[in-house]
């Protein structure tokens, strides 16, 4: 190895290191990692940004401010009472339906966001129920990185992936879309078996949450009408964007603008609530793993992996997935995505077909993020609010639930994987 590949592995394996062990946050450490490639010649100032995907920049930051508009709606918790009352306030139905309504949602917005405007709403009902709200909380986690899984934007690396390989949104939801569907029946059966004991409750507790009024929830109606009529006019906007010769980028910053217009809300809050740290993250994460590219390491990993598996792409496919979701359940996946998505793109240069490989890594890397407390960044983030309200949720606690359900996750997309492109280079 020269002396610059040396050097740019070492900076992209302290980068990931002090991800790993939160000593920094996450958007220094990749701060820190671009601007030391520029000060020791690496990189070019004008080539380091050259490495920046400023579409999964756009598509994050449009989709961050439209949502930041949209929840003042009351929208969202609109949805989860009339759930629970659709459910009669069955706890076993609620949980269900919460899942579905967690999946749904993280299909078209940030999975933390989905589960902050759900969990509050959680709380409340299982309060009413007099129930222990972890196991909802712990199904709505799985459901959130579940649903993510099926969509363009439901998921940072599918954004990235995406970007990277051309990928519609329509072509997410082909693709990607029937085994999320499988997996989350697989889900529902397996948390029917784990919960079936513990998920009942009095007949009067259950009147209660009839007697709930979810218009009460509506905090601004004529925002609430806009939202509804906006989120389906993204969703369309986002499926045919193809038709429309249109990047994703443009789509979610115009939709964003267009919401800002019509939402009357303070723009300098909806700027805010841009999650400005993980910006950051993302566009200095391109450059550190663009030093990777630049002196060649990236190449050589790809050449040393086509000549392991030699004519063996399903085994190449089939390892892609395995590696993408057992890296994820303990590493931040957009890192490990990142990482791998040069590399496909050389095996691809080197004349390997791999449409199929695409998909691998996206199913596994959104699906290993159930695999740990760790695994993403909703497992976090509901964990630790649910710890603060006096429902610990430990690390083994999590274990128990996530890893089982991770790895038939994988299994299953083993299976349909197979099945979809197990004759592909034949």
């Amino acid at each position: 190895m020269t002396i610059s590949q040396i050097a740019a592995l070492a900076i992209f394996i302290a980068v990931i290191a002090v991800i790993v062990s939160e000593k920094l946050h996450r958007a220094a450490c990749a701060l820190i990692g671009a601007m030391l490639l520029v000060l020791i010649g690496i990189l070019e100032p004008k080539e380091a940004l050259g490495f920046i995907d400023f579409n999964t920049i756009g598509v994050l930051m449009g989709m961050m401010m439209f949502v930041a508009v949209v929840k003042n709606s009351g929208i969202f918790e609109f949805l989860a009472v009339k759930a629970a009352k659709i459910a009669r306030g069955n706890p076993w139905k609620i949980m269900v339906y919460f899942m579905i309504i967690t999946a749904l949602l993280s299909a078209f917005l940030d999975n933390v966001t989905t589960v902050l405007l759900i969990g509050p709403m959680t709380f409340s009902i299982c309060k009413t129920l007099e129930l222990n709200p972890v196991p909802y909380l712990l199904t709505q986690i799985i459901s959130s990185n579940l649903g993510g899984t099926a969509t363009l934007i439901g998921d940072p690396p599918n954004i990235m992936l995406g970007s990277a390989a051309d990928i519609s949104f329509l072509q997410f939801c082909i693709y990607d879309g029937p085994i999320v569907v499988i997996v989350m029946a697989a889900s529902v059966i397996g948390f029917r078996f784990i919960y079936k004991k513990g998920l009942s409750v009095a007949p009067e507790k259950m009147e209660l949450i009839m007697k709930m009024d979810e218009h009460a929830e509506v905090r601004d109606k004529a925002l609430f009408i806009k939202s509804v009529i906006m989120i389906i006019l993204v969703a369309l906007a986002f499926i045919l964007h193809d038709t429309l010769g249109l990047k994703t980028s443009i789509i979610a910053l115009s939709c964003a603008a267009l919401m800002i217009m019509i939402g009357g809300q303070d723009v300098e809050e909806t700027v805010h609530d841009v999650e400005w740290p993980t910006i950051v993250f993302f566009a200095f994460l391109f450059i550190v793993v663009g030093g990777l590219e630049k002196v060649g390491l990236i190449h050589a990993l790809a050449v040393a992996m086509m000549e392991a598996t030699g004519t063996h792409y399903v085994v190449l496919m089939l390892t892609l997935l395995w590696v993408s979701a057992i890296c994820s359940s303990v590493l931040d996946n957009i890192p490990f995505v990142a990482t791998l998505i040069p590399l496909i793109q050389q095996m691809q240069d080197a004349g390997l077909d791999v449409w199929p490989l695409w998909w691998a890594v996206s199913i596994g890397a959104c699906f290993g993020g159930n695999g740990t407390i760790i695994g993403a960044s909703a497992n976090v983030v509901l964990t630790g609010i649910s710890n603060r309200r006096g429902f610990p949720i430990t690390f083994m606690d999590y274990l128990k639930i996530g890893l089982p359900m991770m790895l038939l996750s994988i299994v299953l997309a083993t299976i349909y994987l197979l099945v979809l492109f197990g004759g592909y280079w034949s």
